[in-house]
């Protein structure tokens, strides 16, 4: 470790050692988070509606309180963005992440109150360089520059009042110039909005930089990686950036894209870090390099409900503390911040790993799974078969999504899979049979369901066209920053829209 970097350590050892403590303190942590949100927002109009004042316990907030969908809180979202305050927070809210949390067409506006911003947003970056130092003691992080690849909205006004943007915009707007100081590339760069434009103007200023950490969603940084190999003319990213040590992602699960980032960072030295920093709140970090699972993070003013996967979407759902909860099981994520949101249902699923310290896996999205025939396959499962089969053959899987078909005449169907591949497997035919069985081992319903093909055929393999999935993010001004593709539909709907794109394309237009 250099001297910069070892005086800066020590300025995070006390947040280290609270870090720490989270096994042992669950339950005085997360009621101490909800005492604190009743208490500041009791004055409120929200507040005042379901009585704050007097609520004592946890379970009088779980009687008073209703699950809230953001359909629920939009009106009193646009009387804040028109100026109003002690509506959901007693603060006028001047900031909003605009998120579409999909590739839908509908945008949700999300306060981003002061409160949240540094004691959930900037704390979780605080934190997760304070474990990534704890756990890399060689480190050099401070010494070079750290790149990051924001959202493609950059900061709006909505009117006179409110501004808007992309979490990763808003954060980049209210950073503190001393940590500017420390990355790349410069603000303007980094919040232009046209996507293909900022890329070409993000390599341009930061190939002969010395970089040594990235951070920012893993797809689009890929984009990025290879736009600078290919402006460089050099094989790996080590090349042009030696330096390089760590990559910050989220937003997306790394897996598959895993293989590809070390096909093109072939270093010892290189190490990966996933961090939970959805535009409601900062709630998880990767604390252990052998552990993909994120630690809750327990003390940045968000309390945490948790509804099991089997009942999201039912009249009266049960909905379990964070004590509550227990390993193996998918659940639908409910929290309350200090941005104002209540009850929220924030539409991610996870699976816990371990208690005390609670760690988990983001399995995927309420909306983003297929149950068409009983089998409730999530996004986890698939990630993880991917990456299984790619290792396996050769493979490298670029995007991918599935959705059901259905085969009336028989009265049952399959799955079928839209994938771009980088690079193609020997045989797809052979790729998508050990798919298939990787799913049955993954998942027990899938298993059952395709035993004898009682209801499930085997799956189908449908090959895009290279570009196919950026064209299509393309017309839907969805490209770069915090978009994604939805990886399972329990319709056929953006599927449907793929193919459609697909048979437009031919390998010669996309080479």
């Amino acid at each position: 470790m250099d001297i910069l970097t070892n005086t800066i350590s020590l300025l995070f050892r006390p947040r280290q050692k609270e870090i720490e403590k989270y096994g042992q303190e669950t339950d005085r942590l997360q009621r101490k988070q909800l005492r604190s949100l009743l208490s500041t927002a009791r004055n409120t109009e929200w507040g005042l509606k379901y009585d704050y004042k007097n609520i004592k316990r946890y379970e009088d907030f779980c009687q008073r309180v209703p699950l809230q969908l953001y359909d629920d809180i939009k009106p009193y979202v646009t009387r804040m963005i028109n100026g109003e305050r002690n509506i959901l927070w007693p603060s006028v809210v001047k900031w909003y992440a605009k998120s579409s949390g999909t590739t839908n067409d509908k945008s949700k506006f999300l306060p981003v109150t002061p409160e949240v911003l540094h004691s959930c947003h900037y704390q979780g970056g605080f934190d997760t360089v304070a474990l990534y130092l704890r756990n890399n003691p060689e480190s050099h992080f401070f010494s070079k520059k750290g790149l990051i690849l924001g959202g493609s909205h950059s900061p709006s006004p909505i009117n006179q009042k409110s501004h808007c943007g992309d979490l990763s915009a808003v954060l980049l707007q209210n950073l503190s110039p001393l940590v500017n100081l420390m990355r790349v590339p410069a603000k303007r760069i980094i919040l232009m909005d046209e996507w293909e434009s900022k890329i070409k103007a993000i390599v341009d200023s930061t190939w002969n930089e010395d970089v040594n950490s990235l951070s920012g969603v893993p797809s689009w940084m890929l984009v990025l990686i290879k736009s600078v190999l290919k402006k460089t003319g050099r094989e790996y990213l080590t090349d042009v950036w030696p330096n390089m040590e760590v990559f910050f992602h989220g937003g997306i699960s790394f897996e598959p894209y895993r293989e590809q980032y070390k096909a093109l960072i072939p270093s010892d030295k290189m190490h990966y870090m996933e961090t939970y920093n959805a535009s409601e709140g900062f709630f998880g970090i990767q604390d252990d390099p052998a552990d993909h699972s994120l630690l809750l993070m327990q003390d940045y003013g968000v309390f945490y409900e948790f509804i099991p996967m089997s009942e999201v979407g039912t009249p009266n759902p049960t909905v379990l503390p964070l004590e509550a909860v227990e390993t193996g099981k998918n659940y639908a994520m409910v929290i309350t911040t200090s941005g104002g949101l209540w009850r929220y249902q924030i539409g991610d699923t996870v699976r816990f790993t371990s208690l005390f310290p609670h760690k988990f896996v983001i399995s995927g999205r309420t909306k983003h799974y297929i149950n068409a025939f009983g089998e409730e396959l999530m996004v986890d499962n698939a990630d993880k078969a991917i990456s299984k089969i790619s290792r396996q053959t050769g493979a490298v899987v670029k995007e991918y999504t599935a959705a059901p078909l259905f085969m009336l005449d028989k009265a049952k169907g399959l799955h079928q899979w839209f994938i771009e591949f980088e690079k193609k497997p020997p045989s797809v035919d052979e790729f998508a049979s050990l798919l298939d069985k990787a799913l049955q081992e993954l998942n027990s319903d899938y298993e059952a369901k395709r035993y004898k093909e009682i209801s499930l055929q085997p799956l189908e393999i449908v090959v895009a066209h290279e570009g196919a999935f950026y064209e299509w993010l393309k017309q839907k001004g969805k490209l770069g920053g915090q978009h994604k593709i939805p990886r399972l539909g329990n319709d056929r709907t953006h599927i449907e829209e793929l193919l459609a794109i697909n048979s437009r394309l031919t390998p010669s237009q996309n080479a």
